[in-house]
């Protein structure tokens, strides 16, 4: 039996993204004879929403430790929430006693908390084994500094995460076994940058379909409150709307001007656009703009993980928006296709979710970077037009199969399985 240790600052009843990967693989891993601890933290003053109903998603068998994690209330006085910084010493710790005190495999490393990255090299350092890394956004980047980008978010913490990410990144990767990432643009970002890291494994894998959890919230449905209007087209997207998909954002806000003229009901409706709770809608501006007011609704805050999945089954169709991050692919992609739902896709051009959606056999709405997106525009609202009058593409049932929660499960195993075996 190979065990494995999965680091994952983030864990039920923690519902936060960076952690779904893991939680909906771990049935999978089970499944295959793998024993499984799962190294989280125990954090009295979690910054995301608990939601009990996912510890009821992890197996029985999966052994979950969780380390010592420092309050907010004391942090928070010298502007410290980050979970991974204020748990990341008792992490080390419960790392060197799990690992010196019974044999593993391997450790998966299945954050974006990078910080606690590192620890992947010292503990190979103290005992020998060795570590994967799953890449699900990148440690450093310069998407704030190209010309016309927003100002980045978090003022000198951002400044001070990217110091520490410059310094470390580099020898934390060269030190893992494999590297996994959800785009191949992470990958071949980490190779230029580093050139010893030319020949290093690593393996594109996109996010699965939560196929279970999206059979518990349709069941769930039949007993509970609609979370959309009745009535109309009724377009939907909920998850975190960042600054580089307004681009987006603003040519479905043209299109849906253009079809409204003609007299289709289509609205859209936008929910946990945002991390922080004290966030102003960011999408109004553009549909006041287009004179969209009464038919563009957004609410910031966040949305508990299965509500957010029954907005994907009850939308007569769901929203996918590419960003000006070009390397960037939304997590959803799956779970939103396997809703068996519609989906009207947008993004620039060289945006990694046209490959991503084409490996998909989906097509997507694809506009410039720069210059006029007039085309793009009457693109997207032929496709509404369509969608209004009952004319959508259908999903790829084998392609979803292909990609499913187990079919990935399967696909990192296989990773952690030679990182394991040298």
């Amino acid at each position: 039996m190979k065990r494995v240790l999965i680091v994952s600052p983030h864990f039920p009843p923690v519902n936060a993204p960076d952690m779904q990967r893991v939680r909906v693989s771990l049935p999978g891993f089970v499944a295959a004879g793998w024993e499984v601890t799962v190294l989280t933290v125990a954090d009295p003053t979690p910054t995301a929403p608990l939601e009990p109903e996912l510890t009821a998603t992890v197996p029985a068998a999966v052994r979950v430790v969780r380390a010592f994690c420092l309050s907010r209330r004391w942090t928070g006085v010298l502007g410290v929430n980050n979970v991974a910084l204020r748990s990341l010493p008792f992490l080390f710790l419960s790392g060197c006693r799990l690992l010196s005190g019974r044999r593993y495999d391997v450790v998966y490393f299945s954050t974006t908390m990078f910080i606690v990255l590192p620890l992947g090299r010292l503990w190979k350092a103290l005992t020998g084994v060795p570590y994967v890394i799953d890449l699900q956004d990148p440690w450093i980047t310069d998407y704030y500094e190209r010309p016309g980008a927003p100002h980045p978010p978090g003022g000198w913490k951002y400044r001070f995460a990217q110091g520490l990410g410059r310094a470390l990144e580099g020898w934390t990767m060269r030190g893992a076994a494999h590297l996994i990432a959800v785009s191949q643009g992470y990958i071949d970002t980490l190779r230029a940058r580093y050139p010893a890291m030319r020949a290093a494994p690593a393996t594109e894998l996109p996010f699965g379909s939560p196929d279970p959890d999206l059979e518990l919230a349709a069941a769930r449905m039949k007993s509970r409150t609609p979370l959309l209007p009745a009535g109309g087209l009724r377009l939907a997207f909920a998850g975190a709307l960042g600054p580089g998909m307004l681009a987006a954002v603003e040519v479905l806000c043209a299109a849906m001007a253009e079809v409204r003229k003609t007299g289709v009901p289509v609205s859209a409706h936008f929910f946990g656009t945002s991390y922080d709770p004290q966030a102003r809608p960011a999408t109004l501006a553009l549909a006041a703009q287009y004179g969209l007011q009464h038919c563009v609704h957004e609410s910031p805050a966040r949305l508990r993980y299965f509500d957010a999945l029954q907005v994907s089954l009850e939308a007569d169709a769901n929203l996918l928006f590419g960003s000006t991050d070009l390397p960037f692919t939304p997590s959803k992609i799956l779970a939103v296709l396997a809703t068996g739902r519609p989906v009207l896709a947008l993004a620039p051009t060289g945006s990694a979710m046209v490959t991503r959606l084409a490996q998909l056999g989906q097509s997507c709405v694809i506009f410039p970077a720069a210059g006029s997106t007039a085309t793009a525009r009457d693109e997207a609202a032929s496709q509404l037009r369509n969608l209004a009058a009952g004319q959508a593409a259908t999903v790829d049932l084998a392609m979803l199969n292909r990609h499913s929660a187990e079919a990935m499960a399967a696909r990192q195993l296989s990773v952690l399985q030679t990182a394991a075996t040298g």
